[in-house]
């Protein structure tokens, strides 16, 4: 692969864009950022990158697609903008930054590529992808840790020198990453020895025309893995199992090895069967299965986590993890920030931020691992979400549902005749009516189903101001 020389085009200033534009100078090329924003926009991300970085904002201008040898796009950036397109006519490569960061990579022989664990699904992919690289660290591997959970796998390779002669560290034995459908659409070699698809529910379809070109891209995790690779499903999401044999009967290659996890059943994996947690990653006879430990010593709570603890779980042991790190770290892995995250107990009611819940099927998991009575916050932008879906949940177990930002309206029509609706000015007027519904016993959850960009920066800025107006509440 030639990444040393020639014109670059880096689509969007972001920090895939930043890492991306980085690593590409460092190893001689001839780098433009491009991004429509302005640069009033962008000072920050601007100020990050290599002086002999070009930047071209405000606008998208053709010539800087029909004139590179190599157009590399960041996540948030729509696959299908004419810019790309005209690239594409041209006979110009279009990847994405994952895929950059992961040639590169490749550049260190085949052991780099066994190296590689990528976790993607509609739901849980930061826990499980955190977990999992928690648990290789405790087994006394080295790794590093990227991809959608904030840090592009492009910057951690600046960070240790990649494209700088005579300081490039080594690869760590293994490179943790979780991916999403964005980045997975810009991919061409991408290809992790250890996959997970956790789940399919409807997400982002306010860019995907249906469920099934979101499931499609999701899919592309293992599209270039072979029976050399290992492949981890849920098998309780009937939604993952078709997807995976429907793209088994479409192969010309052959299928990685296929494992599970499950809550309900005895699979081929690791799973949860009278509240002890088994893992059997046998073909069939050998060993059998062994005991890990019970469902209760895990420290993250909720059946979505524990369905998270078993992802990781099955993951690590096939990247030859053992069993005692693996259980070990189950009992000591607290869990992420604005992930179903305790935030206090005031008045015997206890306060919950699932800030990240931003999808309807996040939002399901998070009810079921409640069983009191529930003050639920919802809404946000709507990112084309069928809330219907949440109505037995709603109604067996919210008693008041507290409604903020674009999409509260639609929200409101969807649950208001099964659980009380009420409609917020603000996340504290939220909080204040929520405490006003809430006796003692009760959880008021933040889980919004929802994007935040109508009202704050990102997820995390939404889940901050929650804790911190819960926290300031009186006693």
């Amino acid at each position: 692969m030639e990444r040393n020389a020639g014109k670059v085009t880096v689509v969007g200033l972001a920090r895939s864009g930043v890492g991306a534009a980085n690593l590409l100078a460092r190893r001689g090329a001839e780098v433009t950022v491009t991004d429509r924003k302005p640069a009033a926009q962008l000072r920050e991300q601007a100020a990050m990158l290599q002086p002999s970085v070009r930047l071209s904002l405000g606008s998208h201008p053709e010539e800087l697609f029909t004139a590179a040898d190599l157009v590399v796009v960041s996540p948030g950036v729509p696959m299908d903008i004419a810019p790309l397109g005209l690239a594409r006519s041209r006979g110009i490569p279009v990847i994405g930054e994952l895929e950059l960061a992961y040639e590169i990579c490749q550049e260190k022989g085949t052991r780099a590529r066994d190296s590689f664990l990528a976790v993607t699904g509609a739901n849980g992919k930061s826990t499980t992808t955190t977990l999992l690289d928690f648990i290789m660290r405790k087994a006394g591997f080295s790794t590093i840790l990227a991809g959608n959970i904030g840090n592009a796998l492009s910057e951690e390779l600046n960070k240790r020198g990649f494209g700088t002669a005579g300081k490039e560290a080594p690869l760590p034995d293994f490179v943790v990453l979780e991916v999403s459908s964005f980045q997975l659409e810009a991919i061409r070699e991408f290809r992790p020895h250890v996959a997970s698809l956790l789940n399919i529910t409807p997400d982002h379809l306010d860019r995907y025309h249906s469920l099934a070109e979101y499931a499609s891209a999701k899919a592309r995790i293992f599209e270039r893995q072979d029976d050399h690779d290992l492949l981890v499903l849920n098998a309780d999401d009937p939604e993952t199992v078709r997807l995976c044999a429907d793209q088994e009967k479409k192969r010309v290659a052959g299928m990685p090895q296929v494992f599970f996890f499950s809550r309900m059943k005895e699979v081929r994996g690791v799973y949860c069967s009278g509240g002890i947690i088994y893992a059997d990653l046998t073909a069939g006879g050998g060993a059998g299965r062994r005991r890990l430990m019970a469902a209760g010593e895990v420290a993250i709570k909720g059946v979505h986590n524990l369905e998270n603890a078993m992802a990781a779980a099955a993951m690590a042991l096939l990247a030859g993890c053992p069993d005692g790190a693996v259980i070990d770290a189950l009992r000591e892995f607290r869990g992420l920030e604005h992930r179903l995250e305790f935030v206090r107990e005031l008045g015997g009611v206890r306060y919950f931020n699932d800030s990240k819940g931003t999808n309807v099927g996040a939002v399901i998991k998070s009810l079921e691992s409640f069983t009191e009575p529930l003050i639920l916050i919802a809404g946000g932008r709507d990112k084309a979400g069928d809330f219907s879906a949440l109505r037995d949940l709603v109604s067996q177990r919210v008693k008041t549902l507290v409604l903020i930002g674009e999409a509260s309206g639609k929200i409101r029509d969807a649950l208001a005749d099964v659980t009380e609706a009420v409609l917020a000015r603000d996340l504290g007027d939220a909080v204040t009516i929520a405490r006003s519904r809430a006796a003692a016993g009760d959880v008021v959850l933040l889980s919004p189903a929802c994007a935040s960009f109508d009202m704050f920066r990102d997820f995390e800025d939404r889940g901050r101001q929650f804790k911190e107006i819960v926290r300031g509440l009186n006693g």
